[in-house]
């Protein structure tokens, strides 16, 4: 079994505070890479292997996208995402599969129900049940689909880790992290996750998000093209009013938050956040990248705040705001 980072190892991040009361404390690790992609700040253990659950998804979707699957602006988009079940999503991850030639059951991730609270609130009111489009990560299920269709490989085990498929998934994470994964997990919706340091992760993600769709090669054209997608499309990557969405509009960031409290991060002029919460509590992450994005310098001061005050950071007490979850890096 793989070594994983323990207590020890971990560094506080982020505070809940309420009433002036600091009543939990998020502890974890983290690297800031600079817009050349050399650590400029490390926090904790950003060494020993973590799974990056759907931080992993950029990888992901930029393998199928190399592998020939057919996919550009929302549809590229939506192959990124942890999506929020809307009917829009839902609309977009369907087309993918009708460019596919596959059908909804043809999918492997579980059936669940929309995140977005209004599309599943409406969804009860009219007895339907949970499913798998609505799942967050149909989107780069119906990719993989799209990628098995372009090559004629078998779509009914697109998940074994030795499928034609996910052997080439793994080849670009090694190419793009330079090394060689940890470990091999069963992800939340299925398919293989591959367990690899922070600082395997922020390389990787850093020349996803610093990549120039005019570049000579053609593995770092299809990523430019891949980060210009998520930019012009935020609502697919996250939904309406939540984290990955609002970072993303707001700020221009190429944004992609994992399970298990893992967030990645890259700032318009390429410089590069990978974390890990220890254990697993997300509510913070998005707050701790842009806090540590600020801090080089690399977001203005007063357009993160404006940002942060729009994430739901709040502690609230009879119904009033009382307190904050803030970043402490």
């Amino acid at each position: 079994m793989a070594q994983t980072f323990t207590v020890p190892d971990a560094v506080e991040l982020a505070v809940v505070e309420r009433s002036g009361f600091v009543e939990s404390r998020h502890a974890g690790s983290a690297i800031v890479l600079d817009p050349d992609g050399v650590a400029v700040r490390t926090l904790g253990d950003v060494d020993t292997p973590i799974l990056p659950r759907s931080s992993l998804k950029p990888l992901q979707a930029l393998a199928c996208l190399t592998a020939g699957a057919a996919l550009d602006g929302e549809r590229l988009a939506l192959a990124t995402a942890s999506h929020a079940g809307t009917d829009r999503h839902v609309a977009v991850v369907r087309s993918i599969l009708a460019a596919a030639g596959r059908g909804e059951d043809d999918l492997q991730c579980p059936p669940a129900w929309p995140g977005d609270a209004a599309t599943r609130d409406e969804l009860v009111r009219e007895l339907g049940q949970p499913q798998r489009v609505r799942m967050n990560c149909s989107g780069k299920h119906a990719a993989m689909l799209l990628a098995c269709s372009a090559n004629g490989w078998d779509h009914t085990t697109y998940l074994d880790p030795a499928h034609p498929l996910q052997l080439h998934i793994r080849e670009v994470i090694e190419r793009l992290t330079g090394a060689k994964p940890a470990a091999t997990a069963v992800d939340g919706c299925g398919a293989p996750v591959f367990a690899m340091s922070l600082a395997a992760l922020a390389r990787a993600i850093h020349r996803i998000g610093s990549s120039s769709e005019r570049s000579p090669f053609a593995l770092h054209r299809s990523a430019g093209q891949l980060v210009r997608a998520v930019r012009e499309n935020p609502w697919t990557i996250d939904g309406p009013g939540r984290p990955d969405t609002i970072a993303i509009e707001r700020l221009g960031v190429f944004a992609k938050g994992g399970a298990e409290g893992v967030m990645v991060m890259v700032a318009p002029n390429g410089a590069t956040v990978a974390l890990k919460i220890l254990d697993g509590n997300g509510r913070a992450t998005t707050a701790i990248a842009l806090a540590l994005l600020e801090r080089v310098g690399a977001l203005p001061a007063g357009d993160v705040a404006q940002t942060l005050s729009l994430l739901p950071l709040s502690v609230t007490g009879g119904g009033q705001d009382v307190g904050s979850i803030r970043p402490t890096v």
